[in-house]
């Protein structure tokens, strides 16, 4: 439960004046190294940026861009889960395997996987380059 720990310390931090909605997030590379991130929300509400891409960019400007596991945690009744764009973050840096926890403060925790997040998640297989497409 140590990420869990990571994720409601980082949540403190988070800039939320309008939504009054906090959430925290951490996340364990390959390394072993921890990053956090918050939501930071601005006045063009709800335009801002989500704890998970933010602890996501704190791990990309460590120098690592492997995702050995993730937490999140918010004052909900229940977990609640990444919104879909993380979700397809989460799935650039993490297989589908990689152990999601999701908590409350009240201590209520949902364990999942980035692949049960995002089943049929959009990746590089998907692309063509352009020698392939007859171009």
């Amino acid at each position: 439960m140590l990420l869990v720990k990571a994720a409601r310390d980082a949540r403190v931090k988070a800039y939320a004046p309008y939504s009054q909605f906090k959430v925290g997030a951490a996340i364990r590379a390959a390394s072993g190294a921890i990053y956090q991130g918050v939501n930071v929300e601005n006045v063009a509400y709800p335009e801002g940026t989500c704890a998970e891409a933010g602890a996501i960019a704190a791990m990309v400007m460590g120098g690592e861009t492997e995702i050995a596991e993730v937490a999140v945690i918010a004052d909900s009744p229940s977990p609640v889960p990444p919104c879909g764009g993380c979700r397809q973050k989460l799935a650039e840096f993490a297989g589908k395997d990689v152990k999601v926890t999701l908590a409350t403060l009240q201590g209520e925790v949902m364990e999942t996987t980035v692949g049960a997040l995002l089943p049929g998640a959009f990746g590089t297989g998907h692309m063509v380059s352009p020698s392939e497409d007859g171009m």
